[in-house]
Order: structure tokens, then C-alpha cells, then sequence
């Protein structure tokens, strides 16, 4: 386990708004959500050292899926800077967080987008993502040691 002796601002408490996630991501849409949502569930129940926990999030790689990295990042405190996140492309969405020996595998439940069009579709998604956020963890994902 890492040790910064005397440092104040490690292992903080990971209590983000919806307005800190689009600050990050430059918007708010459901993939950040879910990906705080699992990276947070991680931290409170896996490991909340994020220099002893390692994260894969399974996705296509590309937008919107792999928007689940940021928010992953963000809860989870595993990042890109510190090597301890990786994308890995995949047909299903998932997310691993590894410690110790031990893997917890998370993987979202299915939801559909609502229908729209224009700006007034990106006002839909954003409520969309904003109700998500307040959902208890079960009607947003399943976890289980892998």
C-alpha cells in the first residue's frame, strides 16, 4: 500500500455532483454517470486506495461507451496518469477493478436512450443522465467477484 505520511489531500472523499462530472467531461451524459456510479461503488466496496486498485473497462472504445472511463476515473480514483486505468475493447460493457489478487467485475444494466433529435435531444439526454445519477446502485448495475 502507498503511504504519503503528512499528506492532506490523499484519499479524499469522492462525493461528486452531476455539475462536477460535466465540469470534467465537458458535458453530462449517462455514460460518465454510470462510470462514476461503478468507480465509487469500487472505491466504498473493493478499495479505496486508488494506488492499490487497478481498473479495465470493457467497452467499444469508442463514444458514448468509453465515456464510462472518465467517470470510472473519477469515482474510482484509478487514472490515466497513474497507468492504473485501461479501455479495452470489447462487444460487452463491463468494468474489473483488481486488488490484491481479488477482481470484482461490474456491468451495467441495459437502459435506453430517450428519442429525439437537435439540441432539444441533448437537453433529453442530459435529464436522462441526471435522473440515473440519483438511482440506487442496483438499478444501474450487478457486481460480483470474477
Amino acid at each position: 500500500m502507498h503511504r504519503h505520511n503528512g499528506c492532506q489531500y490523499l484519499n479524499l472523499e469522492r462525493d461528486l455532483t452531476v455539475t462536477d462530472l460535466a465540469v470534467f467531461h465537458g458535458h453530462l451524459g449517462p455514460y460518465i454517470v454510470i462510470g462514476y456510479r461503478i468507480g465509487k461503488y469500487a472505491s466504498e466496496h473493493v478499495c479505496n486506495n486508488p494506488f492499490d486498485l487497478r481498473a479495465r473497462v470493457y467497452c467499444a472504445g469508442t463514444p458514448p461507451e468509453s465515456c464510462l472511463a472518465d467517470g470510472v476515473q473519477l469515482g474510482s480514483g484509478c487514472t490515466l496518469g497513474k497507468r492504473n486505468i485501461e479501455i479495452i475493447k470489447s462487444d460487452q460493457v463491463a468494468v474489473e477493478f483488481e486488488t490484491d489478487g481479488r477482481t470484482v467485475r461490474i456491468v451495467p444494466r441495459p437502459f435506453g436512450l430517450p428519442e429525439g433529435d437537435g439540441e432539444d435531444y441533448e437537453a433529453l439526454i442530459e435529464a436522462f443522465a441526471e435522473e440515473m445519477y440519483y438511482l440506487e446502485d442496483a438499478e444501474l448495475f450487478t457486481a460480483g467477484e470474477h
